[in-house]
């Protein structure tokens, strides 16, 4: 490089040019002195001549001598640079636009064990770093990776050329668009270390609740009674005990549970292991004990754990008891629940829930009746029977039917012609809407307690008060401002929990037969021909619809298979796969049937009928959307499995939709779903 072709820039410049102006401003001043005096003209003219020749002397002669030393400085300023950043303690690599290594340093040599001639893509040495995550538009990124056991904050920082040129102020540059990129690997093992131990020993809080204390009780000898309380109060003590929890009892039949995250987090892994010892617990009792458990955790406060706790425990029994759910701020975890719990004997929650129906329906003057989504013919059964609650009491009632399926279409046509009901009753989803705005209603929710899956979700914000009648088990999502909420796990169907409450509501209430029909089929339907879910109040109330004039012949004879349904399911049993030699899992084929999602419902009940099936999931494509009907026998809850797919419902029968997806996507989300569940050992 020529020093001629060199150019000065900054500070550096204006301090090599100075001789050039003081011979400019010399000159001028000599000049100047001609109008004065000649002589003096004459004398300033030869100290001008003088001067400009030692002044251009100095510029041009020791110009290369000055850039020169410059330059020398400038290397050995860039040497001492590079030394640091080699023996930096801090790995740092230099990358160009596409990833590809330049230069590194010691510690970054050392740590990811290359030489100073590697010269590959970084991602060959952190796979986490790909092409799409180095800095484009943005000067820096941060991503965290992790190098052996070492964790660290890998910086990126995008560096122009332009920008590296500048950095010496004294020569000029050419522009130049690329640009590098500088990596720097802060290792944060500790603080993340620190971090987790400061997690694990936060305290979580915690309640612990005997389901059916009473009734396995009272289902011992007299004398073993006492045993037995307290043969379970010290299971409990000893299990929490041996991970260094306090356990304090509130409640004959109701604990208190302070820990750590970290023991949490242990028993939680091993999914709750005093679960199944309670069960085991024996001493002459028919019915087994089992647990309903709550834990609030991750909040900086701990009153709002407490709250968590309280929160986790409601859930817990509203999904039928035997499990156990931890709450925090950003997710609820579900463990157990793998069997269907016992049937309570006692009607007092269902007459008490009568009464309080009964108040909110007098002091009302419309109710709109609304079940979930495609109604089935347990929905349509109990809003029938809340129908005539209400027109007992003299009420205007409106039952909300969007969508008329081949299994309800049959008793909807026998409500219309049987001339004991007036015309108006059943509306659309638009209908209900406007009479919810013209008029203040009393909503009344049959068969779902999800806000997702009501037949229209905007009733749930014009209308109050709000009624809740379910038997699915509850989940995260549910139904917030209702008045009166009675959600009853242990009941076989919405119409069953119906007919417990019209022999308490009141003595005036009676149903007429076609009304006794419509109940009796909901529960025909959802216990499978009372094969599944039944108990004795299942019986009971099948019994009262007897007497009010339900026909059994009437009723089979209205869910009869036409031959394309028929056909329909056949196909389905036909074509399904066997996963893990336990799951059937089915997609709907295109046949075009009325309502495909009824088909899957009951070809998913037809799977069971084959030899080792455990659970069956039948896939069917409506209107945009993948229904999934899941049923299982008895030992696997497809609630918990339906639940990971954004559904629910019960453990023996559960179901969900999909959206934006095709039935293949669905299906092998559902396969993966049972892989994973499977190798946590939460299908065993």
């Amino acid at each position: 490089m020529s020093g001629n072709n060199i150019r000065f820039k900054g500070q550096i410049h204006k301090y090599i040019m100075w001789p050039v102006w003081m011979t400019i401003i010399v000159g001028v001043f000599a000049i100047a002195m001609y109008l004065v005096d000649i002589r003096a003209g004459v004398f300033a003219s030869v100290f001008f001549v003088i001067y400009a020749l030692i002044a251009f002397y100095l510029f041009f002669h020791d110009r290369n001598t000055v850039i020169k030393d410059l330059i020398s400085f400038a290397t050995q300023y860039g040497q001492v640079q590079k030394q640091l950043l080699r023996d930096l303690e801090i790995p740092y690599a230099l990358l160009d636009e596409s990833g590809k290594i330049i230069w590194t340093n010691d510690a970054f040599e050392q740590m990811m064990g290359i030489t100073k001639k590697y010269s590959k893509s970084i991602t060959s040495l952190i796979p986490e770093i790909t092409k799409e995550k180095l800095p484009k538009m943005e000067h820096e990124t941060e991503i965290v990776i992790s190098v052996g056991e070492h964790d660290f904050r890998a910086s990126m920082n995008k560096v122009s050329m332009e920008a590296l040129m500048e950095t010496p102020s004294v020569i000029a540059a050419v522009d130049y668009d690329s640009y590098l990129i500088a990596l720097y690997m802060f290792d944060v093992t500790e603080v993340n270390s620190l971090t987790r131990r400061i997690g694990e020993q936060r305290m979580v809080c915690g309640l612990i609740y005997v389901d059916n204390y009473d009734e396995a009780l009272e289902s011992a000898d007299e004398a073993r009674r006492s045993l037995s309380a307290a043969i379970i109060d010290r299971q409990i003590n000893n299990y929490f005990s041996k991970i260094d929890a306090i356990v304090k009892k509130l409640e004959k039949d109701k604990y208190l549970v302070i820990m750590r995250r970290k023991e949490l987090d242990g028993i939680a892994e091993s999914r709750f292991e005093i679960l199944e010892k309670i069960k085991k617990a024996n001493i002459g009792n028919e019915i087994s004990f089992s647990l309903s458990i709550g834990f609030g955790a991750d909040s900086d406060s701990f009153l709002q754990n407490y709250e968590y706790a309280r929160t986790a425990i409601d859930l817990a029994l509203g999904r039928g008891g035997d499990q156990a759910i931890i709450k925090t701020d950003e997710e609820i975890s579900y463990y157990g629940g793998r069997r269907e719990v016992t049937t309570k004997n006692t009607r007092v929650k269902a007459r008490v829930k009568a009464h309080a129906l009964r108040e909110i329906i007098e002091n009302s003057d419309t109710i709109v009746i609304m079940g979930h989504k495609i109604l089935d013919v347990d929905a349509f059964g109990s809003s029938i029977g809340i129908f005539r609650v209400a027109k007992t009491f003299n009420k205007k009632v409106h039952i909300v039917v969007d969508e008329v399926t081949t299994s309800i279409r049959p008793m909807l046509e026998m409500m219309n012609h049987d001339g004991a009901h007036e015309e108006g009753i059943f509306v659309s989803r638009e209908e209900a809407v406007d009479i919810a705005s013209q008029s203040d209603c009393t909503l009344v929710v049959v068969d779902v307690n999800r806000p997702s899956f009501t037949g229209c979700p905007a009733l749930l914000e014009m209308c109050s008060p709000i009624v809740v009648l379910d038997h699915h088990r509850q989940g995260a999502e549910k139904i917030e401002n209702a008045t009166l909420s009675y959600i009853e796990p242990y009941a076989s169907s919405a119409s069953e929990m119906v007919s417990e409450v019209l022999q308490y509501i009141s003595d005036h209430v009676k149903l007429l037969s076609d009304e006794a029909d419509c109940l009796y089929a909901g529960m025909m339907i959802d216990t499978n021909n009372f094969m599944t879910k039944t108990g004795v109040r299942t019986f009971e109330a099948a019994a009262y619809l007897r007497r009010n004039g339900a026909d059994v012949t009437r009723v089979r004879k209205m869910f009869r298979d036409d031959v394309g349904s028929y056909k329909a399911k056949a196909e389905i049993v036909r074509n399904a796969e066997i996963v893990d030699k336990a799951f059937a899992v089915a997609i709907t084929p295109d046949t075009i049937v009325d309502s495909p999602t009824i088909i899957g419902a009951e070809a998913a009940n037809e799977l069971l009928n084959i030899n080792g099936i455990r659970a069956s999931f039948v896939l069917t494509m409506h209107q945009g959307e993948v229904y999934i009907s899941a049923r299982s026998i008895d030992d696997i809850n497809v609630q918990v499995i339906m639940e990971k797919l954004g559904g629910g419902g019960h453990m023996n029968v559960a179901g969900a939709q999909l959206q934006d997806v095709t039935l293949e996507e669905a299906k092998k989300s559902l396969i993966a779903v049972l892989s994973e569940m499977k190798q946590k050992g939460e299908l065993s």
